[in-house]
């Protein structure tokens, strides 16, 4: 009887989602309404994506209290209104990049865009950086140049890169991170500087604080989050960073880190912690272990029979233990950075995730081999990203298939079970947030210059929790993202 009750449980979220059930537009306690079509689709006027460079954020950029789409693709910035209104398109150099360690940041799927009030005038301003390294500060509404600036470029390097909007000295969203690559051999995003928006509006291009030497990850860019609590932000790498500039702590590595993320672990820790993943040196015994961090310093490390974890998804995946679970889904063994049809794969090459609990201990551990659906490659998943789906306790794990633009599947990170199998989806991208701002989290997939949106249609099993976009954290991740963090 459980059997059969599980199977018709997951029958109905699969039409559900696939928008076989009706669906009315609903107003929840909080957030806003839900869209009447499942998928919701925008058609974008800009050119589909031809490789890995930009992705998208969404973020209310006309104060109507609904989330908006920012997407970018090389050469061109669009904005849509949350009905799928287009608000404006700006045909720009913005930079974006393909691997970071190869081309610079800000790495792949990275949108290279941030968006916030950084004037504090109640309007949104969306900020990027040019190819020759001139920061662009726009009108939210209108894509209107409020202000440039070209602050002076490390000397190791060859542009500025990569920005984020932080909040450095507690005066909210009016501090800025610029962040370059060494020019020369491996490229990862030693140079940081940062700067008062206020000064750089006024061309005072002097910075509050900069580094030669942070420790960066091998594939993405820095990231900020306020770990302490204190309202001021700390620089998040292989080095966390005091909203001061100054090192809190390293992680001790044999290798470089892969991914990084930022959440509340352990909630018996004052603070947030932050997830390191690591790929290690093959000669050595500590290598591809998950690091769990704070401000003060290292909570645990761990490894599970050296598979490198690679990329990461933290939430709570089970329920009825403390704190936050962290899921790795496992590179595979000797695979090459291109698809292999199913009758060429190695037996040995299958993806073999496992999740350790916050406390380090692994508690779940299995092979795609025995999981993925008909149809899914063998190669395994890609871009795994958390998603608060349903509103229920548990969180599960979005993903794509790994190494091509294919399908994306809802998965339940504990067993593997493919919960929801999208057979018809092409990803380009794949993106989860809140846009109906309910606490539950969409599914956003950038399908050629389409957006394609679903949501669970199903009612929220907790419509009176606050929305995810409360949690400062949740915002950061959400702003500053790749196709290794989520």
């Amino acid at each position: 009887m459980k059997s059969r009750t599980r199977s018709l449980t997951h029958l109905v979220l699969i039409l559900s989602v696939l928008g076989i059930f009706s669906c009315a537009s609903t107003q929840h306690r909080t957030g806003g309404p839900q869209y009447d079509s499942n998928p919701f689709i925008i058609h974008l006027d800009i050119p589909a994506p031809e490789d890995d460079k930009g992705s998208m954020i969404v973020v209310d950029l006309n104060n109507d209290g609904l989330k908006d789409y920012l997407v970018t693709v090389p050469g061109h910035i669009a904005a849509y209104e949350n009905n799928g209104r287009k608000l404006w398109i700006l045909k720009t150099d913005i930079r974006l990049s393909m691997d970071s360690e190869k081309w610079g940041l800000p790495g792949q799927h990275a949108p290279g865009i941030q968006a916030g009030d950084v004037d504090q005038d109640g309007q949104m301003e969306v900020l990027f950086l040019t190819e020759d390294s001139t920061i662009c500060c726009l009108n939210g509404t209108t894509a209107s140049v409020e202000w440039t600036a070209r602050p002076a470029i490390p000397r190791g390097a060859v542009q500025w890169e990569h920005l984020v909007i932080a909040c450095f000295r507690g005066e909210g969203d009016t501090d800025l991170l610029l962040q370059a690559t060494n020019k020369d051999g491996y490229r990862m995003g030693r140079y940081l500087s940062a700067y008062r928006i206020s000064e750089l509006c006024k061309g005072h291009l002097k910075p509050i604080w900069e580094m030669d030497d942070f420790l960066a990850c091998a594939h993405t860019a820095a990231r900020v989050a306020d770990l302490d609590l204190d309202g001021r932000d700390e620089v998040i790498g292989g080095t966390l960073v005091s909203s001061a500039g100054q090192k809190l702590y390293q992680f001790p590595l044999t290798g470089h880190i892969d991914a990084v993320a930022v959440a509340d672990v352990r909630p018996d820790i004052p603070g947030l912690e932050v997830v390191a993943l690591e790929e290690g040196n093959r000669r050595s015994k500590q290598r591809d272990r998950v690091f769990l961090a704070n401000a003060g310093g290292l909570i645990w490390q761990a490894n599970h029979e050296n598979r490198e974890p690679q990329d990461a998804a933290i939430g709570d995946l089970d329920p009825a233990r403390p704190g936050l679970e962290v899921f790795c889904r496992h590179r595979g063994t000797g695979l090459a950075a291109k698809p292999i049809p199913k009758e060429k794969f190695p037996a040995n090459g299958y993806q073999k995730p496992f999740v350790f609990d916050a406390y380090g201990n692994v508690i779940s551990d299995y092979s795609t081999e025995d999981v993925t659906p008909e149809g899914w490659t063998p190669m395994g998943l890609q871009v795994c990203q958390t998603i608060h789906w349903d509103g229920a306790a548990k969180a599960l794990v979005v993903a794509t298939e790994r190494e091509q633009n294919g399908n994306v599947a809802l998965i339940d990170p504990i067993g593997g079970e493919f919960l929801l199998h999208l057979k018809n989806e092409k990803a380009d991208r794949l993106f989860v947030v809140d846009v109906s701002g309910d606490w539950r989290e969409e599914i956003v997939i950038l399908n050629g210059n389409e957006l394609h949106i679903y949501h669970h249609e199903g009612p929220n099993a907790d419509p009176g929790r606050a929305s995810l976009w409360e949690q400062p954290h949740y915002r950061r991740n959400k702003m500053t993202w790749n196709r290794s963090t989520n």
